[in-house]
């Protein structure tokens, strides 16, 4: 029988905090759905052109960079087709597809902050912050390889065809959009969050953070450098979707206190393990019909080189600034 001190623990720890999670979840998200619907990543698009004339990109590449900001097959479409043709090299193919990552990365920018937001608050701000900076750092190292690989092209007409895809739509269809997949998105982010923030709650009370603080202690060193609750993260960012790993980690902080510093370290490196073997279950197949699987695994594969070495490379100056300034 439950009693009322059991159901006040209940209501405080778990009811409460989880009907104000899902209600700012759903906010956030309606906000991310609606800024994607106005396609402000066409006016990103124009601003990043002289970074593909500088990357030595032929028209064709420069203009499947600027369509990936809508639509990445379309965009993965023009550059095989231009392969075929031999308009372009199979380098330049490679490195347009690389490049094309940015596009890809901003078309989802205000989603992934309105959608970690109401998880780990400010938290949500560093680790956005610290994967754009991981983004332009890729980048300008693609632009490099572009230039150092690549020879130099004339000026194209680029700004034409953004032009060209200069979607003016009215409020309305862009409300009735974002509306639309915010019906088919919601579901499924609640349909993974309740469940886990009521597990890592339970797991709580019966003391399971204490046992996998003395196991970590004694046996793994290598994660030493992040307090053991937040393995958990980890692992729920490797084996479940973004989304249950932003579940986790509300829930850690709400219970635990770990410090957004720490949540951010857990995210950075759930993302830079689960990103190879998600790519390879999602992107692989959808590369190889428009590629091929041979080249398709070249692509996928430099790919994740690239991105893993730009997330490590900031996730482990972002560690080491922060052990700097703490402790």
């Amino acid at each position: 029988m439950l009693t009322d001190d059991t159901l006040l623990m209940l209501w405080d720890g778990l009811v409460w905090p989880l009907i104000r999670l899902c209600f700012f979840i759903s906010i956030g998200l309606l906000i991310g759905e609606f800024i994607e619907s106005l396609n402000w990543t066409r006016y990103a698009a124009k601003l990043a052109a002289p970074l593909a004339r500088n990357a030595h990109l032929k028209d064709v590449s420069a203009a499947s960079f600027s369509v990936a900001f809508f639509s990445s097959i379309t965009a993965n479409t023009m550059l095989a087709e231009a392969y075929e043709k031999g308009t372009i090299s199979e380098r330049e193919l490679i490195i347009s597809n690389l490049f094309n990552s940015l596009p890809t990365y901003l078309l989802h920018l205000p989603s992934i902050f309105f959608i970690a937001a109401p998880f780990i608050g400010s938290a949500a701000a560093m680790y956005v912050g610290l994967t754009a900076i991981a983004a332009l750092l890729r980048t300008g190292a693609i632009v490099y390889s572009g230039r150092f690989f690549l020879p130099a092209q004339g000026e194209g007409c680029l700004s034409c065809r953004l032009d060209e895809m200069d979607d003016r739509r009215e409020l309305k269809s862009v409300a009735q959009k974002a509306l639309k997949r915010f019906k088919k998105r919601l579901p499924k982010m609640l349909y993974l969050t309740c469940p886990i923030y009521a597990f890592f709650f339970a797991l709580k009370q019966v003391g399971v953070f204490e046992w996998l603080e003395s196991l970590m202690t004694n046996s793994v060193s290598f994660f030493n450098f992040l307090p053991p609750e937040s393995i958990t993260i980890v692992i729920f960012h490797m084996t479940a979707e973004f989304t249950a790993g932003l579940a986790a980690a509300g829930a850690l902080m709400a219970d635990t206190g770990l410090s957004a510093s720490h949540i951010v370290g857990a995210l950075m490196l759930g993302n830079l393990l689960s990103t190879p073997i998600k790519a390879m279950r999602r992107q692989f197949p959808y590369y190889a019909g428009i590629y091929g699987p041979k080249l398709a695994a070249r692509m996928v594969f430099y790919n994740q080189l690239s991105r893993g070495a730009s997330i490590a490379i900031v996730g482990g100056a972002y560690y080491f600034f922060y052990l700097a300034i703490i402790y």
